[in-house]
């Protein structure tokens, strides 16, 4: 049955899982997006969610005809995914959008990029290909991410009929960065996204770089919708009995001491590294912080399948094990860091934190800049960093620092800490307005109606 409203992403609302009796299972899938995406979906009539097959579960799962209601796996060729995922999306459109190339060395466009780029291209039409064949007359396609840039501009060769639209979660590249692509590969990929009746951005800035990529002609098409948190849903996850357990172990080693919060995948862009530099420097220029404040970081291991980035990892501990080593004394660890995947214990910081750090040298949005407000319980001083997409929302209430600074960062979280309690509590209860304006579900539909307009 043809449907009316599609939504494509590489990543989709549910994984299967192969047991060693053969048996397939379904688990859906966790995150604000998803979770908002799936509820939205589900309140429209023979909507249609299409997605890679991620593991050889899902692939064994598409080969079974295994499916579940309102989900379309497509099974690509895993050397054609790893070229296209790992080797484009992830080592050079984010690269490029995220401004994170070490120039001197990188990058380098030779024969085994052109390679990978062919596999992305074929990528994206697979993705093209499939929506053309699901969609009814007339059908609403919200395309998501830098992942299926081309899809737009491939569809709408292949269904004029349709109404398109395209979402990137990223920051998008300055003229410098974009200009580094071969210029083929730089049209190509703007006028794929503009095969898109409306291409949407978290923020002003980013939706004007690509203005100033695609020309000021092509304006009207460019739309902002920036994301944000469903509060009832978060803070439902955030007061579970076992975040409560997660808190109370915390808040054990912790102790009476303030507490500076961080949660992120160990990802270049985040700023991780700067950020545990300006936490040193904070205990170094003002020792009266000493034994009386700990820095709870998470940091996910984020795509260990590149060398840069398992490196970058590393990177992190061994920084957290030297200011551990250099201020840390019998009853104080200065920096507990936890380089695991626990949404769990990071509900739990979220809710016990003074301070909230959030560096990030270039992001699309930072949704935990919102999310550490709404489930704070005494309130919370954020450190947002302008790089992030959400300071263009939140920079009134938080302390903004250039992520680079680190003295700068360093003298924010000492201000942060000294905040009176009535201060921070006011400034909380606004960057949670700001941060619940337009959750998941309210961001879907806004983009929807955009297309129908």
């Amino acid at each position: 049955m043809a449907s009316q409203v599609l939504v494509a992403a590489n990543r989709g609302p549910l994984s299967y899982a192969l047991t060693d009796d053969g048996t397939l299972s379904a688990r859906r899938g966790g995150g604000g997006l998803v979770s908002g995406l799936s509820a939205a979906l589900a309140r429209q009539p023979e909507a249609l969610w299409i997605c890679a097959a991620l593991s050889e579960a899902d692939r064994e799962a598409v080969r079974r005809g295994v499916s579940e209601p309102g989900v379309r796996m497509l099974d690509i060729d895993p050397t054609m995914y790893d070229d296209a995922y790992n080797g484009i999306a992830n080592s050079v459109l984010w690269f490029t959008h995220h401004h994170l190339y070490d120039v001197p060395r990188e990058p380098v466009f030779d024969a085994a990029f052109r390679r990978r780029w062919e596999s992305y291209t074929a990528y994206n039409l697979a993705f093209a290909r499939a929506l053309a064949q699901e969609a009814a007359p007339g059908a609403a396609v919200l395309v998501q991410d830098y992942h299926l840039a081309l899809v737009p501009g491939q569809l709408r060769e292949l269904r004029p009929d349709l109404r398109i639209a395209h979402f990137t979660h990223t920051p998008w590249a300055s003229r410098e960065f974009l200009d580094m692509l071969p210029e083929d590969v730089r049209e190509q990929l703007v006028r794929g996204m503009l095969g898109a009746d409306v291409v949407g951005f978290h923020t002003r800035a980013w939706a004007d770089a690509f203005v100033a990529a695609a020309g000021p002609e092509e304006a009207g098409r460019v739309a902002v919708f920036p994301l944000g948190v469903d509060a009832e849903e978060l803070r439902g996850l955030a007061y579970r009995p076992e975040v409560d357990e997660k808190l109370a172990a915390l808040r054990a080693e912790v102790g009476d001491r303030k507490t500076i919060v961080r949660v992120d995948r160990t990802e270049l862009s985040k700023n991780i590294l700067r950020g545990l530099l300006a936490y040193r420097e904070l205990l170094t220029a003002h020792p009266e912080w000493r034994d009386r404040v700990v820095h709870l970081a998470s940091a996910y291991p984020s795509r260990q399948d590149l060398k840069v980035y398992r490196d970058y990892t590393a990177a992190v501990s061994e920084l957290a094990a030297e200011i551990n080593a250099e201020f840390g004394t019998e009853g104080w660890q200065p920096v507990l860091v936890s380089v695991q995947d626990d949404f769990t214990r990071s509900l739990a910081a979220y809710r016990m934190a003074d301070v909230a750090l959030v560096n990030p040298v270039r992001d699309g949005m930072n949704l935990v800049a919102k999310e550490i407000p709404v489930v704070s319980e005494s309130g919370v001083s954020l450190v947002l960093s302008t790089g992030a997409g959400a300071h263009e929302a939140l920079q009134a209430d938080a302390l903004t620092v250039n992520p680079y600074d680190v003295s700068a960062t360093a003298t924010a979280l000492h201000e942060a800490l000294s905040l009176p309690g009535e201060d921070r509590e006011a400034r909380t209860k606004r960057l949670s307005a700001a941060a619940t304006t337009l959750p998941p579900s309210a961001w879907f539909e806004a983009q929807l109606s955009a297309l129908t307009r």
